[in-house]
């Protein structure tokens, strides 16, 4: 590995010297402040120059999360043929101009600086040059302390190689501890500012359960594995989550993903400094709403006694409806058996008199002229 990676390990050690010269005019140039600020700016660094890839990471990120129903239904559809579900997905990829590395392009464009790193510090632990840094700078840097701590120690490291560089076990215990968890708990906010604010809660995708296990296991995959990192190598990577953290903070406020929480905050802060231009309809549609919300009334509570008061006074007040009701229907009925008996009297009747006219209408005969009687009948 040194022979391959052996000109990155020339410039990273490179850029802790220069980095370290500039710090020695204001701090002891074999002061743990002069290293550790010197690999702080490499970081820093670093990932100004992935700024691009951070953005194109941010963007693949977002077009896999609108992907993703569609690579679900891919995946229902050729459940059986393996082949044609990675033929549709790569269409659709292409179709959509969608590249699923692009997520993890600045994850694997620092990992051969880290790397690098961690193996000048390794070669220093070990009291060996290595690139630009020569005999003189190596007992520089060994003899640099952070808050008590050699940044060439481990927290696995023995007692006696600690003693041996002038630092106490404890202290470097302490140390590599709080950095550990500083780490794991600046990777945790990373993935949860991520989940919570910059993701389209209307759609349910198995995307999103990915990233939310990924909350959980990448700061315990940070504790397991930074026990074994040097001090200087756990600065470095503390620094660059807590990077991470503003650049990913500044992003989704300035450019979230739309539907998701930051978007929506982002919408309300436009619209308050009257800088969202939005349609007539939709405004007035959300005008209504609000007057239609405003003007609605919630039923007031009550109790049972209440309610039952209520209810026997509703029985009544139907009681005594049914009662008018009835009077009016009786009175309306006499009115026009009255109408009718007055016209019946007023009325040409037929030779025979009331009586005949009043036996056919009780009778249920047709008025009118009679039929003649047969003559046997006289």
């Amino acid at each position: 590995m040194d022979t391959i990676l052996g000109p990155l390990y020339d410039v990273v050690s490179w850029i802790i010297v220069q980095f370290h010269s500039f710090y020695s005019l204001i701090f002891d140039r074999n002061s743990g402040w002069a290293w550790g600020l010197s690999i702080v700016s490499l970081v820093v660094l670093i990932r100004i120059c992935l700024i691009p890839l951070f953005v194109k990471q941010i963007k693949a990120t977002r077009n896999m999360q609108a992907l993703q129903p569609k690579m679900k239904a891919i995946q229902e559809r050729y459940k059986s043929d393996k082949q044609r579900q990675s033929e549709e997905m790569m269409k659709l990829y292409k179709e959509t101009g969608t590249n699923p590395l692009s997520s993890c392009l600045p994850i694997l464009a620092q990992s051969p600086f880290f790397i690098a790193l961690y193996q000048v510090l390794n070669h220093i632990a070990n009291n060996k040059t290595v690139g630009v840094i020569d005999q003189s700078l190596l007992d520089s840097a060994r003899n640099a302390h952070i808050f008590g701590a050699p940044l060439s120690v481990k927290f696995m490291d023995s007692a006696s190689k600690v003693e041996s560089l002038g630092a106490s076990l404890t202290d470097v215990r302490v140390v590599t501890i709080t950095m550990i968890v500083l780490m794991s708990a600046s990777q945790f906010f990373t993935q949860r500012q991520l989940m919570t604010k910059n993701v389209d809660l209307s759609v349910k995708t198995p995307f999103m359960q990915q990233q939310k296990m990924l909350m959980y296991v990448f700061p315990i995959m940070f504790a397991v594995f930074g026990i074994n990192f040097p001090v200087g190598v756990l600065v470095y990577w503390l620094t660059t989550n807590v990077w991470t953290l503003g650049q990913q903070m500044f992003v989704i406020r300035r450019n979230p993903t739309p539907g998701s929480v930051a978007f929506q905050a982002r919408q309300e802060r436009l619209r308050a400094k009257g800088k969202l231009k939005e349609e007539p309809a939709e405004v007035a549609a959300k005008e209504a709403a609000e007057t239609a919300r405003a003007n609605r009334q919630q039923p007031k509570r009550q109790t049972k006694s209440q309610r039952t008061t209520a209810g026997g006074h509703g029985h009544s007040k139907a009681s005594a409806q049914s009662d008018s009701t009835a009077k009016v229907t009786k009175t309306d009925q006499q009115t026009q058996q009255s109408a009718a008996e007055k016209k019946g009297s007023q009325g040409g009747k037929p030779a025979g008199g009331s009586a005949s006219g009043s036996r056919n209408t009780k009778s249920g005969q047709r008025k009118g002229q009679q039929r003649p009687k047969h003559p046997s009948k006289k």
